[in-house]
């Protein structure tokens, strides 16, 4: 027991969001289940940096809408029963219809060592390649690029490269929302060296374009037309490195050729829809400085040609010799926290384990060798689109999807839920019950989720790092690594899959990493070699320091070495040790805009929310700095459709139906559009914006083309539009389906919810009539106090109608403690009627009172006005982090002449934590202080 006078441990981890992968202190508080977090000083990827959402993981680690038992087709059993289920009926499947006729779709949120007993249970044991994960989605085409390159899937950079770069070009990357601690060390590189440049290459003006020397934004899909343009300068201004070129590479003529038939910066500048001495700008910098770094992301990945654009960008630091030293080279950044960890183990259909592939038999027999398989697959299986898509032809008819939502994140992903619907065996482990792609599963497994097991993890520039658990999570819930190797035992195949801990895993990993891979140091064949880190003991795999791959070394003292930088010796994994130039000709996106669909759909990430919002949604910090799914358009689009800012909007095409607020913005090109990737059928009705993406891919990557589509947007008009705040959780689906009966309508009903300090909110809009059906709207609020401990009629209600505006407010109370609140308005006249509803209502402050136990008499009178008698709004939360709203951004500005983005973080803390927020602080303060000159 510890004494009152001992610290509690703090325990060192890995943050469990995207590809940057930030080390953490976790320290237990003094409160049952609350835990401490803060960025770990001694982390190489953060130094103790955290963005918004990772300073928040110790606020969702409650066990609310966690997955607590293993259920079979709805109903609860044991795990022996379901475990013996999910194997057996793989095994009934292989029998009548082979191997090929099963699969598992896999996660970028595995840790590596339940990826790597996955992989190997399915090609070596099962025996076929049909694997895939959510990294599809992310970043195959930047494996395929530089494989191309390379001959191996080798990131080249290390973080520490963008400190000691002279100039850095982002390309389809926002990390300031994406990445942000990667954007913050970019941009205090910057601050230190003010000759350091920057350019973005982005068609969208976004928050990483702050700290931007030069923002091109190019026309959609035109990367490929843009970076041989940039080769053929190089060639042109006597600016490559003809040494380097001669010695380390090869097919430098061809891709010159392929590149000539950019002529010039002017033909260029058009091509691709920029300013001719921007352009002309970048080219120079480039071609001049030795360390250039070109920092790389989906919006080059996520295209029908996404390799062909990576490979590009290759061709330019190849011919420069800009690579293998400090501060240069071509740097993919990958989306998720382990995405690298699966390449690693081989956890896509086309990769077999160790990166080694199926294109030599050499690998396939030297794998089955290792891992003494049974019946190992000797070719590619079935990337993810094609994978789902053999599961609606019923070729696949059964698969295990482990930790991911197929059902939100694919393209067509309506296509993806109907297509598992039908599919005879659908076998879901997760950690959250209720999610898309769940309701539709046959099988459920608890899985234990971050900070509940541990395992390895690594980043984007190659660092290895430990999440280590610090908590118990639900009691029947398990490990993915376990899940897989219990049913691996009851298929047959126990003696490969009877391991006793993750460092069980990671040790035989690391030594498949080192098997036949030439002599070490420095003379590996393959270029992934842990074999540095062969033989470590439980207690030494849990001590295990962040370190970046190839470990081939050790110290004097026997401390494993590391690897910062790739390539230093010029020396590739091509047979010849060559790097390859590859020849690039530009191709257009596969879907082109159309009379009825003139508008380029493009989808992303925000600041505060991860994939599909399963943790980050569950605290009420991360929903506040953007609340509703929403489209993006420019202002001219906006005009010309009628459409006002937080107004609705609907675009579509012939796959589906997205509904969202407005938001109007000169940073969107005209006829392009942008919504977020994260809403799901969990949070809103119409917010899923995959269900209108194509399944279109990269030919050789398989990666979907997630950054262009093409849409028809029009208006969503509505007749009225409402506002609810319930203590429970309501079910929509449910209530849906109640009020379109009540109202015998078949209009569309848009909803969205989101999550309180112990609340939630919803948004509502229909077009059914008003007044005629207020009972159903009463109905609907008695609907979300179906939980509570009291009968409906034993609640205080108190009920406001106003006959002439056509406004109904009620409020329910319990012990004079508010239990939910509505409003219902029409929609207001003179204004588009899609026009957002209770402009002046509190939302903020409505959501306070659900933190007391008995409101107060002056509260309880206000709370049908929505708001405190004379309290400010604050505004849309800017700064998540100490909840500092807009309004109060811009009063502080102009009431105390604050000048700069230091000043606002002094006035009010905004900015001052993870520094999520600064890029929009420094385009509030631009927009305030000229507004201010203005008026001067």
């Amino acid at each position: 027991m510890q004494s009152a006078e001992q610290k509690p441990n703090t325990i060192k981890t890995t943050c469990p969001y995207c590809g940057v992968g930030c080390g953490i202190d976790v320290t237990p508080t003094s409160t049952l289940g609350k835990v401490k977090v803060v960025g770990d000083k001694l982390h190489p990827a953060n130094f103790g940096r955290l963005c918004v959402k990772g300073s928040a993981t110790g606020e969702t680690l409650d066990f609310e809408g966690r997955m607590l038992a293993p259920q079979i087709n709805g109903e609860v059993v044991d795990w022996e029963t379901a475990l013996t289920e999910v194997a057996s009926r793989f095994q009934k499947t292989i029998a009548e219809h082979g191997p090929d006729s099963v699969a598992f779709y896999v996660s970028g949120q595995l840790l590596t060592e339940d990826y790597y007993v996955a992989n190997k249970l399915i090609k070596g044991f099962i025996g076929t390649s049909n694997i895939d994960t959510n990294s599809r989605l992310c970043m195959a085409s930047a494996v395929v690029g530089y494989k191309r390159a390379f001959g191996s899937d080798t990131v080249p950079c290390s973080y520490v490269d963008l400190e000691q770069a002279d100039v850095i070009t982002l390309v389809g990357s926002n990390a300031a929302w994406a990445h942000p601690v990667v954007y913050q060390r970019i941009a205090a590189a910057k601050k230190n060296n003010p000759n350091m440049k920057v350019v973005v290459v982005d068609p969208r003006r976004t928050a990483t374009c702050e700290i931007a020397d030069i923002h091109l934004a190019l026309r959609p899909g035109m990367d490929a037309a843009l970076f041989n343009g940039l080769l053929n300068y190089l060639v042109t201004n006597d600016a490559v490195d003809t040494d380097y070129i001669k010695l380390f590479t090869e097919g430098f003529e061809d891709a010159l050729a392929a590149a000539s038939g950019q002529n010039g910066i002017a033909e260029v500048a058009e091509q691709c829809d920029v300013s001719e001495q921007d352009l002309a700008q970048w080219f120079a910098w480039f071609a001049e400085s030795r360390k250039v770094v070109t920092l790389y992301s989906q919006g080059v990945n996520q295209s029908s040609s996404g390799v062909d654009k990576s490979n590009a960008i290759i061709n330019c630091h190849l011919a420069g010799g800009k690579i293998g030293y400090e501060g240069a080279g071509p740097f993919s950044i990958t989306g998720q926290p382990n995405a690298m960890g699966g390449r690693e183990v081989g956890g896509l259909a086309n990769q077999m384990a160790a990166h080694m592939d199926f294109t030599q038999a050499a690998n396939v027999d030297r794998v089955a060798r290792f891992w003494q398989a049974s019946n190992m697959a000797k070719r590619e299986g079935l990337k993810a689109v094609d994978m789902f898509q053999a599961v609606a032809d019923g070729k696949i008819k059964a698969i295990w999807i482990m930790n991911t939502n197929p059902a939100v994140s694919m393209p067509n992903a309506d296509a993806v839920k109907a297509a598992l619907q039908a599919c005879e065996t659908v076998v879901v482990s997760d950690c959250m019950q209720s999610t898309d792609t769940t309701e539709v599963a046959d099988i459920l497994l608890p899985a234990l989720t971050w900070g509940e097991t541990s395992g390895s993890v690594t980043n984007s520039d190659r660092t290895i790092s430990i999440q280590r658990q610090f908590m118990q999570g639900p009691d029947l819930a398990r490990a993915d690594w376990w899940l897989i190797c219990e049913v691996a035992k009851r298929m047959g195949f126990a003696s490969a899959f009877d391991y006793a801990s993750p460092a069980d895993i990671f040790d035989e990993h690391a030594r498949l990493s080192a098997f036949e891979n030439g002599s070490g140091a420095g003379q590996s064949l393959r270029d992934f070699d842990l074999s540095a880190l062969v033989g470590l003991s439980e207690e030494d795999y849990l001590d295990l320091k962040p370190i970046q791959w190839p470990v081939v070394t050790k110290d004097a003292q026997g401390n494993p070495q590391g690897t910062q930088r790739m390539f230093e010796n010029g020396l590739f994994f091509t047979p010849n040790r060559k790097a390859r130039f590859i020849p690039i000709t530009p191709m257009p996106p596969k879907s082109l805009p159309t009379k009825d669909k003139p508008f380029v759909f493009n989808t992303g990430r925000i600041r505060d929310q991860w994939h599909t919002m399963t943790r980050t949604a569950k605290t009420g910090k991360l929903m506040a700095h953007r609340d509703e799914p929403y489209l993006s358009l420019n202002p001219k689009d906006a005009d010309a459709l009628g459409l006002q800012k937080d107004g609705l909007v609907r675009a579509s095409n012939e796959l589906g139906v997205f509904i969202g607020r407005v938001e109007i913005s000169d940073a969107q090109r005209p006829k392009e559009v942008f919504a977020p990737m994260h809403w799901t059928n969990q949070y809103t009705s119409h917010g899923k914006v995959d269900i209108l993406v194509a399944p279109n891919v990269d030919p050789m990557s398989g990666q979907p083309e997630s950054k262009h589509s093409v849409v028809k947007v029009e208006a969503f008009n509505t007749r009225w539009q409402a506002v609810v705040l319930s203590r429970v959780a309501m079910n929509m689906t449910e209530i849906t389906a109640q009020l379109m009966h009540a109202t015998q309508s078949s209009d569309e009903l848009y909803w969205v919810k989101i999550k309180g300090q112990g609340f939630y909110r919803y948004e509502l809009a229909g077009n059914f009539d008003l007044q005629s059906n207020l009972q159903a709207f009463q109905t609907l609020l008695m609907q979300s106090e179906l939980g509570h401990d009291k009968q409906i009629d034993e609640l205080d209600w108190m009920e406001y109608e106003d006959e002439n505006r056509k406004q109904i407010r009620l409020a329910c109370l319990s012990d004079n403690r508010l239990q939910a609140v509505m409003f219902i308005a029409p929609v207001s006249e003179g204004t588009s009627p899609s026009g957002k509803p209770w402009p002046l209502l509190s939302r903020d402050w409505l959501g306070m009172l659900f933190e007391q136990d008995e409101l107060a008499s002056m509260e309880r009178r206000s709370l049908l006005a929505g708001k405190a008698s004379g309290a400010k709004d604050a505004g849309k939360i800017i700064c998540s982090c100490f909840s500092v709203g807009f309004n109060t951004i811009v009063e502080a500005i102009q009431n105390d002449h604050l000048t700069s983005v230091e000043a606002i973080g002094q006035a009010l803390k905004a900015g001052t934590n993870c520094g999520s927020c600064v890029p929009e602080l420094q385009e509030i303060l631009q927009e305030t202080l000229m507004e201010v000159t203005e008026l001067v």
